[in-house]
């Protein structure tokens, strides 16, 4: 897709292509560097030069992006002594590593525009001024200043969101709106980093969307301020393939409501709109760099800014600050009209080419419609409950972090331990069950005992911990309790979330025996990572047959949890974005011919859905929709994983879903 996304780009306006470098993408083990496929920064960076446009590389190395563990690889976590982003040797001489492999890859290709190549801008760090606390903490910012100025570039770098970033670094702003932002010294430029388009989708909430009228305002706003430096965040966001998604609870699509859409399309009239406002600049630009602007009111809620480059050259920009009303103004002896919360482009000082809130391109009309690919031959694994804990596992006193034993190698981990119950117990001859609690760090659990399901507990972004308590049969004698415990992406932001726990980290017990409360906590517990229809391997498509799968009309029946399903498909003609349909199904990840799509999730969406205005100052919570539906039921499905024929779809479903109505849809303009 990269070359037609990049394409889209350069026929929109935009001049530079933004993109993170991530390093739990490139070095997934230490010194194990991989830069194939998806992760090819060579030829992105080739691709962006041949279509003609510069780059901006954010190395970070942390990168936020709601990306799993903010782009760290999760072995940095157990270097010894080491703590993230401070003054604290271990991180700075890995950090210090990978920049340095990164720009040396760059400079052997000719890349940075010292060079000659397409590099125009590079990023250390990233948004580190609101966690940023002390003075070990400035004395790292310094730190990172003189590392990467050291690394002789020949382009400037910025830091964002970073007040104090100090010489010759250029700190930049992040936000919906920054025509209020200054750099920290006057010579200066005046750049945003992030002008956020909408915002991103956890499981379980609501779409945010950000009006174009309300974007394209905020950008005028910018330049007429002074700005000379925009990055939309997202131009295109795409999609979080296998667990590259963060938070935790962050969806697979990363939409973002951005002018090209998840699957490449563009979304109207955002993009559009913010062609024509490039253009509308663009036809200013003489006058932009050649003088500053004069201010003078226009009213109570209106401003002039105009600048005059002399000759003749002269652009103004007319803006209305009210939220409701229009305004007709007088400028320059004429007279116009300016919607409410919007600036006017006058690239002659006289006549209107552009107006932020006058959008003319017309609405996509874009939906997801049947291909006529069904899938066939669906047969169903359930995974196996009753032996775990029989194979590669390890045995400790008390409850470990999930992570401390996966290192996120796997979102799944079992915690098992017995407990035994004597004959005389109460409950056994019709007394009132015992209830189990469990407490855990997040983000989900489900909750076993003798192989029977007794249900499952979720945490949300805003409390990770989840709690469980339900009332449990047990028998006479040795009882097996089993946890599976689940990830759901790790923590892409806040101070030091390396420390962050997760998993059952928590409390354990039975309530209610006849000796009151048993804590289970501290006893001896086993740990087993991942499931077992991983360990046999069956998304693989050599080896999905090497197991006795249940076929035919039973494979349909077992709509219970914890279920594997295969199914195949036939590649859809045309060259429309194809999507999977999982809106029958409930929680669990999705392979398709051996590659993940990522974790899905048909979690119903909460949240204060309502009409949507694009005047006055935009919020997270504004326009949201998709109030009472899955927050994601299609799953972007690249063709370029797909063969003409029997392509293998592999579901694993936690909840329980219905495979029968799970299909491939395209992604289509509906006339």
């Amino acid at each position: 897709m990269w070359e037609d996304l990049i394409k889209k780009a350069k026929d929109g306006g935009l001049d530079v292509i933004d993109t993170y470098v991530f390093w739990n993408g490139h070095e997934p083990s230490p010194g194990i560097y991989n830069f194939e496929g998806r992760y090819d920064l060579v030829r992105f960076i080739k691709t962006v030069q041949e279509v003609g446009l510069y780059v901006h590389l954010r190395i970070g190395p942390y990168v936020c992006a709601e990306w799993n563990f903010g782009g760290f690889p999760v072995w940095l976590k157990y270097v010894p002594g080491i703590s993230f982003r401070t003054d604290n040797g271990p991180f700075k001489d890995a950090m210090q590593g990978f920049t340095y492999k990164i720009v040396q890859m760059m400079k052997d290709h000719q890349f940075f525009a010292s060079q000659g190549g397409p590099i125009i801008l590079s990023q250390i760090e990233n948004e580190f001024g609101p966690i940023l606390k002390g003075s070990s903490d400035h004395s790292y910012v310094n730190w990172a200043v003189k590392m990467a100025v050291g690394l002789n570039t020949g382009v400037p770098w910025v830091m964002c969101k970073e007040d104090d970033a100090p010489d010759p670094i250029i700190n930049t702003c992040n936000g919906f709106y920054c025509d209020h932002f200054t750099p920290n010294k006057p010579y200066k430029p005046t750049m945003w980093t992030e002008a956020w388009t909408g915002w991103f989708t956890l499981f379980g909430g609501t779409i945010r969307k950000r009006p174009v009228e309300d974007l394209a305002f905020g950008v005028t706003r910018f330049i007429q301020n002074g700005g000379s430096y925009i990055n939309y965040y997202m131009y295109h966001g795409g999609t979080n393939f296998g667990r590259t998604a963060g938070g935790p609870f962050i969806t697979t699509s990363y939409d973002y409501d951005a002018p090209i859409d998840e699957y490449g399309l563009v979304q109207e009239p955002k993009y559009s709109h913010l062609k024509q406002l490039h253009q509308a600049i663009k036809q200013c630009e003489s006058a932009l760099v050649s003088s500053d602007a004069t201010v003078t009111k226009l009213g109570r809620y209106g401003e002039a800014h105009v600048f005059s480059a002399g000759k003749g050259s002269c652009a103004a920009f007319l803006s209305n600050y009210h939220m409701n009303a229009p305004a007709k103004v007088v400028f320059n002896k004429r007279q116009y009209t300016l919607p409410a919360w919007s600036t006017s482009i006058l690239p002659d000082c006289e006549n209107v080419v552009y107006n932020t809130a006058t959008v003319v391109a017309k609405t996509s009309n874009v939906e997801m419609v049947p291909s006529g690919s069904v899938v066939y031959s669906v047969a169903r694994y359930d995974e196996d409950i009753a032996t775990y804990g029989d194979r590669g596992t390890i045995t400790a006193l008390g409850l470990l972090d999930q992570i401390n034993v996966t290192r996120d190698t796997n979102d799944y981990l079992w915690y098992i331990t017995s407990v035994d119950i004597k004959e005389s117990e109460s409950f056994l001859r019709g007394g009132k069950l015992p209830t189990l609690t469990v407490d855990s760090a997040g983000h989900a659990v489900h909750v076993f005992v003798n192989g029977h399901f007794y249900g499952s507990a979720f945490g949300t972004r805003e409390n990770r911990k989840v709690s469980f308590s339900a009332p449990v049969n047990l028998r006479g004698g040795a009882n097996r309790v089993a946890l599976l415990s689940v990830a759901v992406g790790l923590p892409n932001d806040g101070p030091h979330f390396e420390t962050w726990a997760t998993g059952v980290v928590g409390s354990v017990a039975l309530h209610g025996l006849d000796e009151g409360n048993k804590d289970l906590s501290r006893q001896k517990w086993t740990y087993q990572v991942g499931l077992r229809g991983e360990a046999l391997n069956l998304i693989s498509p050599t080896e999905a047959s090497s197991v006795d799968w249940i076929k035919g009309s039973l494979a349909k029946q077992n709509k219970q949890p914890f279920t594997w399903y295969k199914a195949y498909f036939d590649s859809p003609s045309g060259n429309e974005p194809l999507a999977l349909d999982l809106e029958s199904m409930g929680k669990g990840q999705a392979w398709i011919n051996g590659e993940s799509l990522g974790r899905y999730w048909t979690a119903i969406a909460k949240g204060n859905c309502g009409s949507c205005n694009y005047a006055g100052p935009y919020r997270q919570a504004n326009c949201q929709s998709g109030c009472g539906e899955p927050t994601q039921r299609w799953y972007h499905v690249p063709r370029s994983w797909l063969k003409p024929r029997g392509n293998l779809l592999v579901l694993f479903e936690e909840l329980g879903g219905d495979i029968s109505k799970v299909s491939v849809v395209k992604r289509s303009s509906v006339h």
